[in-house]
């Protein structure tokens, strides 16, 4: 039969098992440091594992694909459980809401030292594609190195927004498919761009106005680009 069923992309898969774990199903094991979907029938194509995955490698697709056998899953269920693979995940990619206030969540500190930070982590490539703090957001897109040019960056453009950051030229990844995913995934409400004046940043400009346009929604985007010594060009 032809249903929804999870994909998971073992190139961009860091083996972090975040997935595996939240699987209730048991469809999601680790194998050779990667997830894989090892059994059709086991997975429900809810896609819990989704949201918890860093790195974007889990994605829904339209194929040919035993039913979900819910009998067998519970059958499972009952039987004992082999013992689960350690998971080396990085405490660093931990999705965190630093926002203050009742949003944050019990045990989350209001942020401190004047940052504005809040979304962890910030990192395009380890971002959730889904997460609380991305609804209703002002999103700002930033090359890492804005940051060291601009000195007032928490302050005038941090602040109020959730904040991704990256850079084109080292990152080998193609940012856009993990912004078409936060975008179409989420409400958020207004993208910024930073980048620095250096043709090299021109690919995160193109990467978020690719992923404008791949999500289907029409959003208001500015870019913004500043010069070495910290000057704001144009905005």
């Amino acid at each position: 039969m032809i249903r929804r069923i999870v994909h998971i992309d073992t190139e961009k898969c860091s083996g972090c098992g975040a997935c595996a774990k939240a699987c209730h199903e048991g469809a999601i094991a680790m194998t050779d440091g990667k997830a894989r979907l090892i059994r059709d029938d086991y997975c429900d194509g809810m896609g819990d594992c989704l949201p918890q995955c860093p790195t974007g490698a889990i994605s829904f697709e339209e194929r040919e694909a035993a039913a979900y056998d819910a009998a067998a899953v519970a059958a499972k269920g009952n039987q004992p459980a082999p013992p689960a693979p350690p998971v080396h995940a990085c405490p660093g990619a931990r999705v965190r809401d630093l926002r203050p206030g009742p949003k944050a969540g019990p045990g989350v500190p209001p942020p401190a030292g004047g940052s504005e930070l809040r979304n962890w982590p910030p990192q395009i490539k380890l971002a959730p594609v889904q997460a609380a703090y991305f609804d209703g957001a002002k999103l700002l897109v930033a090359a890492d190195c804005t940051a060291y040019a601009y000195a007032a960056f928490h302050q005038d453009f941090m602040r109020g927004r959730v904040t991704l950051i990256g850079c084109p030229k080292l990152d080998a990844v193609d940012y856009s498919e993990k912004l078409t995913e936060i975008i179409r995934r989420n409400d958020v409400r207004r993208v910024t761009v930073l980048r620095m004046e250096v043709p090299c940043c021109g690919g995160l400009e193109a990467a978020v106005k690719r992923a404008l346009q791949a999500s289907g929604k029409f959003i208001p985007w500015q870019v913004v680009t500043v010069s070495a010594d910290g000057t704001v060009l144009d905005r």
